[in-house]
């Protein structure tokens, strides 16, 4: 396993995709009254030579907190930001069908599963919104975007 294929967890151990699953889990079953959200999304940032993607995996226990992990890649150069926005959410929905299948296979506790894309009604993203939705939908996945995608926009955000 490549050491980018790896996420970090909060004290910045690395753990696999399965392991975080397993937390997920364990967070989930410590307060099983509770709803919970497991959510993707990616941020990234264009440097000079090179664009820095972080995709981050979070579990909300709504109205109560959450846990998240998160992982660096990099991608090359982007010329355009729609090809790196189009990145983002390709990215997201790898590491989804990976996540959602650990899941499904691990748990029968309930939960939502969210994408959390980095565009919104604001900014240059806003022509981009329907084709970013129309991909993560696309994939069966419930798309959020901006303010409503913090996973991305807050949790991703803070690592590029």
């Amino acid at each position: 396993m490549k050491n980018d294929d790896l996420f970090n967890d909060s004290n910045g151990k690395k753990i696999s995709a399965r392991e975080v699953v397993e937390e997920v889990i364990s967070f989930m079953k410590e307060d099983q009254k509770r709803r919970y959200k497991v959510i993707i999304g990616t941020d990234s940032q264009q440097t000079s030579n090179d664009s820095d993607f972080v995709t981050a995996i979070v579990v909300h226990r709504v109205g109560n907190g959450g846990r998240y992990f998160w992982r660096r890649s990099e991608n090359g150069k982007f010329y355009t930001l729609r090809d790196r926005i189009i990145t983002e959410v390709l990215l997201s929905i790898e590491v989804a069908k990976e996540v959602l299948m650990f899941l499904k296979s691990a748990t029968t506790l309930p939960f939502n599963f969210e994408i959390h894309a980095d565009v919104g009604n604001n900014g240059e993203t806003k022509t981009m919104i329907s084709e970013v939705v129309g991909m993560i939908k696309a994939n069966d996945f419930e798309a959020k975007t901006k303010p409503e995608s913090y996973a991305a926009s807050k949790v991703a955000d803070r690592y590029t």
